[in-house]
């Protein structure tokens, strides 16, 4: 068989289907060129997400959350509560609502030298507290301290006077002081309060010995009422 069926036989038999030549045109070295400028683009670009060449590195992420707000862990334990149960709650049991419980709570966290930060508080509620969903301003922050002040003082003047005027007798008191120390320390303990046998014993100790002098006080005052 000649040179030339021999050539075509090697070609069909090259898995290409083609002989490569022996020389490239100066178009195919053109294009080979551009090929291998393609590839070593992107090399440059680095697959592994390293830096791109003569490109700066992106200034990274600031957070606007202060740092004292991203380590406060006092509600933690009430990750994904409701407002409307956790108010729920509070209702059936206090004079308070959620909103006033749980601000009450961060202005007593809250508080410097100059003052309770209530800027702070309200920008960052949702940060604070899991079930508190919106911002406050500083004047609602404000309102709902107030509130939660006027409550307490209305509930200790109802509680005092109950205790004083001889409706219950010394152990209905002890049982209403119970109770009313059992759901105070529930709330101490969501907000993550570890409170110590000592320290029950102790808490629990003052307030036995101020209704005893509460009882004692009022005996005096209704004998001397009884004299006149």
């Amino acid at each position: 068989m000649d040179e030339d069926g021999s050539n075509r036989r090697q070609a069909t038999d090259d898995p290409d289907g083609a002989v490569e030549p022996t020389e490239s045109s100066p178009t195919d070295r053109t294009a080979s060129a551009g090929a291998d400028d393609g590839d070593a683009g992107d090399d440059g670009a680095s697959s592994d997400g390293g830096p791109m060449p003569n490109v700066p590195d992106p200034e990274p992420e600031t957070s606007d959350v202060p740092e004292d707000v991203r380590k406060y862990a006092r509600f933690k334990k009430m990750d994904g509560a409701q407002y409307d149960r956790v108010n729920d709650f509070l209702r059936d049991r206090t004079y308070i609502t959620a909103r006033e419980w749980a601000i009450a709570r961060l202005c007593s966290d809250f508080r410097t030298e100059t003052g309770v930060e209530m800027t702070k508080i309200g920008e960052n509620l949702p940060e604070l507290v899991p079930f508190m969903t919106d911002t406050y301003t500083p004047q609602a922050v404000n309102q709902a301290r107030a509130s939660f002040e006027e409550k307490v003082r209305k509930a200790g003047a109802t509680f005092l006077y109950g205790a004083m005027c001889d409706f219950f007798t010394a152990e209905e008191l002890d049982d209403v002081m119970y109770e009313s120390t059992e759901v105070a320390k529930f709330l101490l303990e969501v907000e993550g309060v570890d409170l110590s046998v000592e320290e029950e014993l102790e808490a629990e100790e003052r307030i036995s010995s101020v209704m005893r002098e509460v009882r004692e006080a009022s005996e005096e005052l209704r004998k001397e009422e009884q004299a006149e």
